[in-house]
């Protein structure tokens, strides 16, 4: 910073490039679509037991940040086990833990001390909330990305439920998630990660194959595959009827999401470019789980 309290060149430089390395080794856009299920379940949980949100801010503050933290955390230990693949993949190669500016040894400290740092802010909640908040960061950290991830095509049901509990978090932090609408929210976010990360992982498949990770078009082929999104998308067909709760308006909201997801699947039986069609249905999966949820908020104002 120079006399007049401006940025040089290079200091500029090197605060875009820490921010920039911060975002990949939080992996951003994966920690805000994993913050959004929270907000809604804790949202919806307000609106079953007639609580207001201003009265709750508090407990919503503890909810969102040591859940964020948590799921940080646990984002970073995957970064920090996986930088050997890491440096296979060119999706991944330019994160902090293969480009070396940020030790391994300093994630790894990060890694456990944000994850603490979570537990601890989700105790002060409900044990219910924290215990749902464990079940996750053990599931994705250890059983997804230490054990599964590398050897068994099952490793995408295990991360997916890591994944599916995060409305459970925010539901019990304000009452018991033993209800139809957070137990459908989990089987929701559950089905829905499998196709949406076999798509991925259908993109990615060079990637994949070189780094020898155990993903489903890598060991049994893009058939297979196919097969597997389509029946995983019909699975969430009947799930919006069992919300009835959330009103008529998100039924046909879901339902029409669900079949447009459903028709995007069988394209897939009958295209010829699987790297586009791989695509579309990345694009189509993130756009749904977004609406979905966010639709279960506005219901709920208007």
């Amino acid at each position: 910073m120079n006399k007049d309290g401006v940025l040089s060149v290079g200091e500029e430089q090197n605060t875009s490039t820490f921010i920039a390395d911060m975002r990949l080794l939080f992996k951003a856009p994966v920690l805000i679509a994993n913050v959004l299920p929270v907000f809604t379940g804790f949202w919806l949980a307000l609106h079953f037991t007639e609580s207001t949100f201003m009265s709750q801010m508090d407990l919503f503050l503890l909810t969102i940040i040591g859940s964020t933290l948590l799921m940080g955390g646990a984002l970073v230990l995957n970064n920090w086990y996986d930088a050997d693949i890491d440096k296979v993949m060119a999706r991944t190669q330019k994160r902090p833990t293969v480009t070396g500016n940020v030790s391994l040894q300093s994630v790894l400290v990060l890694g456990i001390a944000l994850s603490a740092i979570g537990m601890i802010l989700l105790f002060f909640t409900t044990f219910e909330a924290a215990f749902y908040g464990f079940v996750g960061w053990f599931t994705y950290v250890v059983l997804y990305t230490m054990w599964s991830k590398r050897k068994y095509t099952l490793n995408t049901a295990i991360g997916s439920l890591s994944g599916a509990v995060t409305p459970l978090i925010g539901w019990a932090a304000v009452t018991s998630a033993y209800h139809i609408v957070p137990i459908i929210l989990f089987i929701i976010l559950f089905i829905w990660q499998m196709p949406h990360t076999f798509a991925i992982a259908m993109k990615k498949y060079e990637e994949y194959r070189a780094a020898q990770v155990a993903m489903l078009p890598v060991v049994r082929g893009f058939d297979m595959t196919k097969r597997q999104m389509f029946v995983y998308v019909a699975c969430l067909l009947p799930l919006p009827f069992y919300l009835v709760s959330l009103g008529m308006t998100f039924i046909i909201v879901a339902t029409v999401l669900n079949i447009g997801y459903l028709i995007i699947s069988v394209m897939g039986f009958f295209t010829k470019d699987n790297m586009k069609w791989a695509h579309l249905n990345f694009l189509y999966s993130v756009n749904y789980i977004a609406i979905l949820f966010l639709a279960m908020v506005i219901v709920t104002i208007l």
